[in-house]
């Protein structure tokens, strides 16, 4: 045996046919990336060795083809039983970390791959603006920390420990009562807990009602012009595509969704994204009576529908008739996006399949997420977040309105006094505006235009003025006032 082919200690590998690693000290550097796992409890020092072991592997730091020192010779440097080692390389082979042959010694496995070296975060953001007038944003400070504890807390300390399996795909029975009262108190509509279902926010209400209709042989659903500009991606999920439909003074134009030839269609009734106007009384009527006539189904999105500053808020649609309209909401604007809470009411019709849907989908929402909701609005917290929120609101839009008549003499508000966003005008001499656009954009403040949001085919007026869609519900109004003085010095420089 040649001198070379002894490890460390000056003795042979564990078999003469072993050859040293090639280019390398044939006592590996491995040992040095296992030090902190050798010096674990000892409870824990195997699962700790294998686990460092892996991720060396994953992390590309022991790369494909690289010989490891024997198990002799590992545990002798890292001062652990040799029998540790045996067993974390015979696991690791098992799950092909690395490879072994008798009288082969042991090798870094070639079908790993480096693993990715950080998580990215693909979250919505906006990197870098001075102001930031994009719409849809809640104030996430307004989040009732205490109150959302101390509710987890007694939650936690009283739930059954049956309600932690697998619940009922439509909910908690809890949630769903406590939701029926709140909504027919606060919107208007007829809430039959039987036929609610707790989702992921009115994401998942969409899709779901996209299935359902697809399953019915509905493969499209009209869509407000300018409207969401998520509905279309999220019925397309479905197999179901959108069909634009324009709007005039009172609503989504009846007209042309009698030509569309389309069986069913969304709205925002309640406060109409973007546009800010509300649905007219004889409008919703004739809506209804539109989709009786073709044996069809109205799709209400009551995405802000708590929020109006003028007067008490106008009753869901769903109210007139609930068996042609779903009903969508969630708690996006009132408490956050990322609780990912909502609900829906479904028509009898397709309550069966939503049901289904939703089951096979996920199983149903977290039970403890569900309960704590039912808390929460049952001991008047929610009531409480709304008030609160429609009280910073409130103050806010009338800031931004202020705001924008002291540096843009002439604008105009139009919509109206709700919802989270504002649709402004400002005269021609601001414009045009994609000149406009440009100019506030390399001064750091985010805005959309009101184009954004219509489908490409559309003319949504053809004016010249600057018309843009202003978020104010996550700004101070400090910010609020320094955004639209930014704007202003912006266009005027």
């Amino acid at each position: 045996m040649r001198p070379s082919e002894t490890n460390r200690s000056g003795e042979p590998y564990e078999s003469e046919e072993q050859e040293p690693p090639s280019g390398a000290d044939p006592g590996s550097p491995a040992w040095e990336l296992l030090l902190p796992a050798a010096s674990a409890p000892a409870r824990a020092r195997g699962r700790s060795l294998q686990a460092a072991l892996r991720e060396a592997v994953r992390a590309g730091r022991l790369a494909p083809g690289t010989r490891l020192p024997s198990s002799r010779d590992l545990a002798a440097d890292l001062g652990v039983s040799r029998g540790l080692i045996t067993e974390a390389y015979e696991q690791l082979t098992a799950e092909g970390y690395l490879r072994s042959g008798r009288g082969a010694g042991t090798w870094v496995g070639g079908a790993v791959r480096a693993a990715s070296p950080r998580a990215r975060d693909l979250a919505p953001r906006l990197p870098g603006a001075r102001a930031d007038f994009v719409p849809g944003t809640p104030d996430l400070s307004l989040f009732p920390r205490a109150a959302w504890a101390a509710a987890q807390r007694g939650v936690l300390a009283e739930l059954p420990h049956h309600d932690l399996g697998y619940p009922d795909p439509r909910g908690l029975p809890r949630l769903r009562t406590a939701l029926a009262e709140l909504l027919a108190r606060r919107r208007g509509v007829v809430a039959d807990p039987e036929r609610i279902l707790v989702v992921s926010g009115v994401a998942q209400a969409t899709t779901l009602l996209g299935f359902a209709l697809h399953a019915r042989g509905l493969t499209a659903v009209g869509a407000e012009n300018p409207g969401s500009p998520q509905h279309d991606a999220l019925y397309a999920a479905a197999g179901v595509a959108t069909v634009p439909v324009p709007l005039d003074d009172e609503g989504l134009a009846i007209g042309p969704l009698r030509d569309s030839g389309v069986r069913s269609v969304v709205v925002t009734p309640a406060h109409q994204f973007p546009t800010g106007i509300a649905y007219s009384a004889r409008r919703r009527a004739e809506l209804l009576d539109w989709a009786r006539s073709v044996d069809g189904f109205v799709l209400e999105d009551d995405y802000d529908g708590d929020f109006r500053y003028d007067r008490a808020p106008v009753g869901a649609l769903q109210g007139l008739d609930p068996e042609r309209v779903a009903y969508a909401g969630s708690v996006s604007k009132s408490l956050a996006p990322g609780l990912r809470l909502g609900w829906l009411l479904v028509p009898e019709a397709l309550a069966d399949e939503v049901i289904e849907r939703k089951r096979t989908m996920d199983l149903g929402h977290p039970t403890l997420d569900q309960a704590l909701f039912a808390r929460f609005v049952e001991r008047g917290d929610y009531d409480r977040q709304l008030r609160r929120c429609q009280r910073a609101y409130r103050d806010r839009r009338d800031t931004l309105v202020a705001a924008l008549e002291e540096h843009f003499p002439g604008s105009a508000v139009s919509g109206i006094a709700a919802g989270l966003h504002v649709i402004a005008t400002l005269p021609l001499r601001y414009g045009p505006e994609k000149h406009f656009l440009a100019r506030v954009a390399d001064a750091g403040v985010m805005v959309r235009p009101l184009e954004d949001y219509a489908h490409a085919t559309a003319d949504i007026g053809g004016s010249k003025d600057v018309r843009l869609v202003l978020g104010y519900a996550h700004l101070s109004p400090t910010r609020i006032r320094a955004g639209v003085r930014l704007m202003a010095e912006a266009v005027r420089g």
